[in-house]
This record gives C-alpha cells, structure tokens and sequence, in this order.
C-alpha cells in the first residue's frame, strides 16, 4: 500500500491546482483559436465594395447583324393574319434578304490604369460594332479594342477620360488557397453593379477551352453579365477574370471560373505593349505518358512530355528528338503536357532555356532558342486514308495490318513518301482501339525501331515478349500528325 505524508500531500494539491489550471487556459486558447480560425469571414465586405467598384465597369456592345433569308424565315400558312406581319418585320415588306439588324450585349470589366485601359472578356466585345462603357458614378465613354486574345479569352479596351480613373492591379494567384474569401463585382444579367462574395473552391481548373486554362473555381454568384468582370481577394486585388459558369439553367448554382491572374498579367501586358500576344513556341508535338509508355521507355514513373514529332523550328534546331521525354523546361519540373504548354507560352520569344530530356535510358540537356507560337501557327489539312474493302492482311494486337508498297500506296490514298505499316482495321475490344488506334493510321516505329512491314512488326513483338517486357510503345501518324502510344503485350 502506497501512503503520502501532510507535506507531500499539500505539494499535490498545489501540483493538481496547477495542471488544472494550465489546462483551463490550454482549453480556453485553443477554442478561441478554432472560433477565430472557423469565423475566417470579415464582418462585412462593405469597405471593400466601396472602394473597389468605382474601377469596375458595365460594357455593353452592339453588332450589326445580317437580314433573315428566306431559308431561315419561319413558314407562315398563307392566309394567316399574321402573314403581313412577319414579311414587314423580316423583309421590310420587299421581299427576298431581309433588312440588317442591331443587337445589343452587356459584360463587365475593370479599369486597370489610370490612364483608362480596361480588361475584359474577348467573348464579351467580340465582333462589336461599337463599344460603350458605363463607370460606377454613371459616366459613359466609347471604348477602342487595344488587342484580343482567343486562347485564354482576355480582351484589353483603351477609353479617353478627362481625368485619371479609378483603378485596381493584379494580385498574385499563385499564392491564393481553396478556401480563401473572393468577391466578385460585375453586371449580372444587365443589373447594375453588383457584388456577391464566397471562398475559392478550387484551383488550375481547366474548361477544355483553350491550351493555357488556369481557372479559379468559385461559389461566388456569378451570372451571365459578369463575364469580363473582377474577382478580388481580400487585399483588393484581382486574382481571376470571371469567365464562365457551369449550369443546367444558365444562372449560377455556385460554380464559377475566373481565369487566374497569372495568365491574365503576362496577356494584358503583352496586349498593351504590341497590340497581340506574343508566347514562346518550342516547336514540339507533345503527349502525356500512360503506364504501359512508361514502362515501355523505361521511366520510374508516368511524367513528364513524351515528343511525338519534331517539325522544323527551334526543336529540331536544337537536336530534340521523337521519342524524347522532356522532363524540365527552363529549371521547372514538367509533370505533363499541359504544364509544357503552359511554362513555353509564358517564356519569351528568343530566350535560350534548357530543356532536360530522357533518352535510351539516359538524362541530357539541350539548350533550345524558342520562336513565336503565332507565327508558327497555320491551318493543317488532315487527309483521310481511304481502306479498300479486300486486301491481304496479318492480325497483331488486336490490329489487322499490312505493308505499305507502291502498290497499296495508290490504294490506301497514301503520299508517295509514306513508309511503315498501314492499319486496316482495330478490334473494338483491344488495347490498340481503347489506346485510340484507328483504321488509316499508319505505324512507323515499334519498339524505338523503325518498321517498313508487317514481318518487322511481328519480330519487334516476339522479341520484346522474349525479353520480358509487358508493353510496347509505337510512332503511329495519322495525316500530318504523329503521336507514341504504349500497347500491352498480354494479348500477344
């Protein structure tokens, strides 16, 4: 049995008394450190709208539109009261091209310098006519187009006002966190000024909508007419240009895309200084890696760019290779295609980087001189192979193929310089079909190796199972285009 003396018990109760304490106050700042972390929202977002929206605009536009012809008139029964009607309103009563019309749109937009230049959406003035600003005080001005820029949908308009303008600046995206607080200012729905607020609930969202999306996603309330308009962080700076929502109704269901600051700086200031954008180009065609390229290169791991083709330009200048992986640009880690696109659009034009590459199992660097993106840019015509019905053929994976002679040149509608082996059919339930191998592609490479018939194909194959390897990587080209694609050898 344990026993304690007066004086040890007494020294207890003081040591008792003391942790009891201690943890009174533990208790007490950790809960007021939840309730301060939890309430997170200012008391107010007052301040903040006040001084901020005299820099936002409303943008409304107007386009002339074309008469109705008589294609697209609606079909009235001959005789109906109605029938003078509609021929006064779509022919002006003269028959044949109808008159052409005004139409109006609204947007939104902020002023980004005092001296009157406006950020907008490029869909918003998009082949307008004519278009009118209306400041927060009621003041109208007509605005001139400064430059545009489809990709990231990013338009820079100029106003001349008698006076410095009110105006914000970008902040920095970069540093913004799913949850923090934004607010959004614009024209919704051809309101007025409104402002509605919520938390960032995501980041480097991408629409499909162009190859630099970076899209701050958002519950703030934002509706048709806000497009063009601001999206502020608390400090009072513009993080995103609020571009789309996401809808079953057209109205906002909490689901709003602001392109992010980050993509919009570098193109408004490129748009101020040359009138267009000017992105750096490295003359590449990329794809992103699956398991069975990776395995098939030999990679750790699923990353990086695969170079599925090297046309002439800065690329092919520097030695950069089909069936290189790039793995860094410029000292920044590339994690897939779209981090590529995105680090060689934000380069500029000229300047000499170096591009970390995976090649035969070994890493090098090459220095590459970039280009300009809009000057290498054309419209390619992609023919189509035409697959005669009866042909000798030979099965491998799941693909039925054949040699490509002079012969089956002609018949295939191939160029005359067109080498490899021509796919003539892919069973739907292969590797090959669900890897997107379609009837007219043409296989130029298996293995690393250059293939020029079907035997070719077979041997690469039976060596690479004999080896041990469970997957394959091919060069296919499709028209103009080439791309790698990994095959599993389990079906072999």
């Amino acid at each position: 049995m344990i026993t304690f003396t007066t004086s040890e018990i007494a020294i207890f109760r003081k040591t008792k008394s003391v942790i009891i304490n201690v943890a009174l106050v533990f208790s007490v700042l950790m809960f007021t450190n939840i309730s301060i972390q939890a309430r997170g929202a200012p008391e107010s977002f007052a301040d903040l709208a006040e001084k901020l929206s005299p820099s936002v605009v409303n943008i409304t536009t107007s386009t002339t539109i074309a008469g109705v012809n008589d294609q697209a008139r609606p079909q009235i029964p001959e005789g109906s009261p109605f029938e003078d009607l509609f021929k006064d309103f779509f022919n002006n009563g003269e028959g044949g091209q109808g008159r052409p019309r005004r139409s109006s749109a609204l947007g939104s937009g902020f002023v980004v310098s005092a001296d009157g230049f406006i950020v907008t959406n490029n869909h918003v003035i998009d082949k307008a006519d004519e278009i009118v600003i209306e400041f927060f005080d009621g003041k109208e001005l007509v605005a001139q187009l400064i430059g545009r820029d489809p990709k990231t949908d990013i338009a820079l308009l100029k106003v001349e006002a008698s006076e410095p303008l009110p105006f914000v600046g970008f902040g920095d995206s970069d540093i913004a966190r799913v949850g923090d607080w934004v607010m959004a200012i614009g024209n919704p729905l051809g309101q007025g000024f409104s402002v509605s607020a919520g938390i960032i609930s995501a980041r480097n969202r991408t629409l499909r909508s162009g190859p630099y999306d970076d899209f701050i996603q958002t519950d703030a309330a934002i509706n048709r007419g806000n497009s063009g308009g601001p999206l502020f962080n608390m400090n009072g700076e513009v993080i995103g240009v609020n571009t789309a929502i996401i809808s079953p109704n057209g109205g906002s269901i909490g689901l709003g895309f602001s392109m992010s600051s980050r993509v919009v700086g570098r193109v408004v200031n490129q748009l101020k200084e040359f009138g267009e954008t000017r992105r750096g180009w490295l003359g590449v065609q990329i794809q992103d890696i699956d398991s069975d390229m990776a395995e098939a290169l030999g990679l750790n791991k699923a990353s990086g760019a695969l170079v599925s083709g090297v046309p002439d330009g800065p690329g092919a200048d520097a030695g950069i290779l089909s069936g290189d992986v790039i793995l860094s640009f410029d000292g920044v880690e590339v994690k897939d295609t779209r981090g590529l696109v995105s680090a060689v659009g934000n380069a500029d034009v000229g300047k000499v980087v170096r591009v970390i590459i995976f090649r035969d199992g070994k890493t090098r660097t090459i220095k590459v001189t970039l280009g300009r993106r809009e000057s290498a840019e054309k419209v390619e015509i992609v023919p189509t192979a035409k697959v005669p019905e009866k042909i000798k053929e030979t099965e491998e994976l799941g693909m039925k193929l054949m040699s490509i002679t002079s012969e089956t040149r002609e018949q295939l509608n191939l160029p005359d310089d067109a080498t490899g082996v021509a796919v003539l059919d892919v069973n739907e339930t292969s590797d090959a079909f669900e890897k997107g191998i379609r009837a007219g592609d043409i296989i130029v490479e298996a293995g690393r190796a250059k293939v020029t018939t079907v035997n070719d194909i077979s041997r690469i194959f039976e060596k690479a199972i004999n080896s041990g390897r469970k997957s394959i990587l091919m060069l296919v080209v499709r028209g103009d285009n080439s791309r790698f694609v990994g095959l599993s050898l389990s079906q072999k």
